[in-house]
C-alpha cells in the first residue's frame, strides 16, 4: 500500500512556485539569512499573476519596494556564515568557482536562505485563503493575502511604499 503525501508546495500554481523562487533569490541578493514575508512581496510583485497586478494597481514600484525591504530588514546577514566559514579556512568563493566548473555556473549557492517563521505563516495562510475561496491550489493572490494577513514586516514595508493595504486586501479578495 502507497500513500502519497501531499505538502503545501505540491498546491502552488507554477506561478506561485515563481514567486517564492524570486523570494529566496530577492534574500539572497540582499545578503539576509532568512526569507521573510518582505522577501515574500518582492518575489509576488515580480512575478507575472493576479498579485503583482494587484500590487501595481496600488501605485507601487519594485525599486521602492525592494529599498524598502532592504531598509527594514533586521536580519542578519549571509556575510555572517561566510565569515564563520571563513575563520575555520574554508574560502566560499573557491567552493563556488569550482562548483561552478565542475556543474555550470550557479551550481553551488551558499547559503540558501530558510523561510522564517512569519514567513511560513504566512504560506501556511495562503492555503487557508486558497481554501475559503474555494481554490484547490495556492495561486499569487492567495500568497499576498497570507502576507498581508501575517507579521508586521510586509505590511509595513508595504506602507512605507505608499501602499493602502486595506485597499489592497479589498482589490485582492
Amino acid at each position: 500500500m502507497t500513500t502519497e503525501v501531499t505538502t503545501v508546495y505540491d498546491r502552488f500554481t507554477e506561478l506561485a512556485k515563481r514567486a517564492i523562487v524570486a523570494s529566496r533569490d530577492a534574500a539572497a541578493s540582499l545578503g539576509h539569512d532568512s526569507i521573510g514575508t518582505e522577501h515574500l512581496l518582492l518575489g509576488l510583485a515580480q512575478t507575472a499573476g493576479a498579485a503583482s497586478e494587484a500590487l501595481r494597481a496600488q501605485g507601487l514600484e519594485l525599486t521602492r519596494l525592494r529599498a524598502e525591504v532592504a531598509s527594514h530588514s533586521q536580519a542578519t546577514t549571509a556575510r555572517d556564515a561566510r565569515d564563520a566559514l571563513s575563520s575555520l579556512g574554508i574560502d566560499l568563493d573557491e567552493i563556488r568557482r569550482r562548483a561552478d566548473a565542475s556543474f555550470g555556473p550557479g551550481a553551488f549557492n551558499y547559503p540558501r536562505p530558510p523561510f522564517s517563521l512569519a514567513a511560513k505563516q504566512a504560506v501556511k495562510a495562503s492555503l487557508e485563503e486558497a481554501r475559503a475561496a474555494g481554490r484547490e491550489h495556492i495561486d499569487t493572490e492567495h500568497l499576498l493575502l497570507g502576507v498581508l494577513d501575517g507579521d508586521e514586516t510586509g505590511v509595513s514595508v508595504l506602507t512605507a511604499s505608499g501602499v493602502d493595504v486595506v485597499r489592497l486586501r479589498e482589490s485582492v479578495r
